[in-house]
């Protein structure tokens, strides 16, 4: 059964016994004093499953999950909000006769959870009546109780809200004196405390934090009333409040005075940088339309990885399953099944993962009860996997699932979900400096902007934050209103150089949205810098 026929039939049939999420405001540290001991929780599965098992499922797993989420907000020398919001509750899936269900409740009790269970059973069976295909598994051993937790040195929710919008306000002072006329900066912090369990044998507590400074300065040009923006260069990523003290161990020097930043931000150096590039940007030149060689920053990249290479070689798009928010794929499978389909040049290798430190998508064991793990996507150009979770894993004859499996909340069902998805560096010594010199006629381009791209992630379009002329391997100034285009397959083959992996970094958005009902997720994908010639390049103004 597709995921969709599944809700469908859930919703119109028993959907009215699922109870939606519910989020409030709450203290941060009553919050975090108030997470049940692993004990409780276990035994709180415990009594789901045998439940299922008990109504005839013969397979289920439960999650009881919390979500704290902080976000400060600021514009100029004003605080506009600040927020703390939770949500907690338990989602139990089953199979009977071969077929999915799915129940949710918040109430975290015994007799709450039972009662959750027997209605996933329920739903479960009236589902199996028009169940065509059984669900087949792929099996996963049992793994008994394990823990994981986000490496993070400092707990953003133990930093003072004063402290953090101190932070912010000279955030906003320095790019003001720098020449922002207006600007306005945010900081968002997350928190999932997830437990898992399955009648496999599983239990799984895992701590999860996320965090993601940003910022938009617009400086104005009082001559002609014209306004140009710049947004942060930063990446949301899954370290602690260290990500925002340590920027000096974890940036770099780049091209053209450009701060390329790492595992570490400093998020008021790039504000005034911010506006010094957005004033420079009202005298920058126009480009001229054409064909152009492009040097692409990580914080570039990844969006297009994540466009192009993530969302294409998704499975239940591939197979057309899943068509919601971003279309299915080209990459049919027939192309995979060739075993010789070029997606791009030879040194195009894209792995997708659950374990890079500090990437959004690492995580200890993913929501069908399977561990992190690597694999290729693409080798040496050739298309040869995707991403499945475990009732999919048969379809392409796998033995095991790669762990690709995540729902957004404890009452939605999960599905398969995007890992992080990364270029592998190049093997040769090459610097992004190194790199421009070899480019007679290029741009070089940073940070993430508008795109567009079309519903079998093929033909696109993208823009950025900051874009610089490149003649005879020189930087010769700043240029505006550029936007690169192509389609997914010719513009992979045109990849001809990727700087190695000391200049390897990270791009990320929390908002990766999927599904209906719709579900968003935090996804990071990795790269170097990274030069593809002869890319048709537009004037957006024009």
């Amino acid at each position: 059964m597709k995921r969709k026929d599944f809700l469908q039939l859930s919703a119109f049939g028993l959907g009215g016994l699922l109870i939606p999420g519910i989020a409030h405001a709450t203290e941060p540290l009553r919050w975090m004093n108030e997470r049940l001991d692993r004990s409780i929780k276990k035994s709180l599965a415990d009594a789901a499953l045998e439940a299922a098992k008990a109504a005839g499922a013969t397979y289920a797993d439960v999650r009881i999950s919390r979500y704290l989420q902080q976000s400060v907000n600021t514009r100029e020398l004003r605080v506009q909000g600040i927020s703390n919001s939770t949500s907690y509750g338990v989602g139990v899936r089953v199979i009977v006769n071969g077929t999915w269900g799915f129940a949710a409740t918040s109430t975290v009790t015994k007799e709450g959870i039972v009662d959750c269970a027997r209605t996933a059973v329920a739903i479960a069976k009236a589902n199996s009546i028009l169940q065509k295909e059984p669900v087949i598994l792929a099996p996963q051993k049992g793994l008994g109780e394990k823990s994981w937790k986000t490496p993070i040195e400092k707990n953003p929710f133990d930093i003072p809200i004063n402290e953090k919008v101190e932070l912010l306000m000279e955030v906003n002072s320095k790019a003001m004196e720098a020449g922002a006329g207006f600007i306005t900066s945010s900081l968002s912090f997350v928190l999932e405390d997830k437990y898992y369990a399955n009648t496999d044998g599983s239990y799984f507590d895992q701590e999860l934090h996320r965090m993601w400074p940003n910022f938009t300065v617009t400086v104005v040009d009082k001559t002609t009333g014209k306004f140009k923006t710049r947004d942060a260069l930063s990446c949301p990523i899954a370290r602690g409040y260290e990500y925002l003290t340590s920027a000096d161990k974890e940036k770099m020097q780049g091209p053209a005075g450009v701060m390329l930043y790492r595992y570490g931000y400093d998020m008021v150096e790039d504000a005034i940088l911010a506006a010094q590039q957005a004033k420079e940007k009202h005298s920058a030149k126009s480009v001229i339309p054409g064909k152009y060689d492009l040097v692409l920053d990580p914080s570039n990249l990844g969006l297009t990885i994540h466009e192009s290479i993530g969302h294409s070689t998704e499975l239940d798009r591939v197979l057309g399953y899943e068509a919601n928010y971003a279309g299915t794929s080209f990459a049919t499978l027939d192309k995979w099944e060739s075993k010789n389909f070029r997606f791009g040049s030879d040194i195009v290798n894209v792995f997708g993962d659950r374990k890079q430190k500090y990437f959004l998508n690492t995580i200890g064991y993913d929501d069908d009860g399977v561990p992190s793990k690597e694999w290729d996507i693409i080798k040496n150009g050739i298309l040869v996997n995707y991403q499945v979770t475990r009732d999919q894993a048969h379809i392409l004859n796998l033995k095991e699932s790669q762990g690709c499996s995540h729902a957004d909340s404890w009452d939605k069902v999960q599905f398969q979900r995007m890992p992080n998805v990364s270029l592998r560096p190049g093997k040769k010594k090459l610097s992004v400096q190194e790199m421009i010199k070899g480019v007679e006629n290029g741009i070089y381009i940073l940070g993430r902007g508008s795109y567009s791209i079309d519903h079998q992630r093929y033909n696109f379009q993208f823009g950025g934050q900051l874009f610089y002329e490149i003649k005879n391997g020189q930087i010769t100034g700043m240029l505006e209103d550029v936007a690169y285009q192509s389609n997914t397959q010719e513009f992979w083959n045109s990849c001809v150089q990727i700087c190695d992996e000391s200049d390897y970094r990270c791009f990320g958005t929390f908002r990766d949205g999927k599904g209906q009902p719709g579900q968003v997720s935090a996804v990071s994908h990795g790269c170097s810098s990274t030069r593809f010639n002869n890319i048709n390049v537009l004037n957006t103004r024009a």
